[in-house]
């Protein structure tokens, strides 16, 4: 049994945020919510959020066992990026991208 949850267009850059869920895959829910927890940068908060909403997912279909989930499958694809320019000298403008990204967490049940 799977549970899933999808946070779309959350304004965190998918590089940064790939590193944080290498951390945390694979591992036991009650364990990979603890380290994003505390994990001090913005990627992790967003991906507790996440982990939250799929757990409440989970909570929600019959016969699942919440302490034997695992975080299956962290997917974190690029999302539109917003545009906006800097000035810079003698009247030029520098391009800057504001990435965005789509996190997808799939947590299901594993075993040791």
């Amino acid at each position: 049994m799977q549970a899933k949850a999808v946070a779309k267009y959350q304004r965190v850059s998918p590089r940064k945020t790939r590193l944080v869920a290498g951390n945390v895959m694979g591992l036991w829910v009650e364990e990979a919510i603890n380290i994003l927890r505390f994990t001090p940068n913005k990627p992790a908060g967003v991906l507790y959020g996440v982990m939250k909403s799929a757990l409440a997912n989970a909570t929600q279909l019959g016969g699942v066992d919440v302490d034997a989930l695992r975080v299956h499958e962290i997917i974190v694809n690029e999302g539109p990026a917003w545009k906006r320019f800097m000035p810079r000298a003698q009247g030029r403008a520098g391009r800057i991208r504001k990435r965005t990204s789509h996190i997808t967490v799939i947590l299901a049940e594993g075993q040791e």
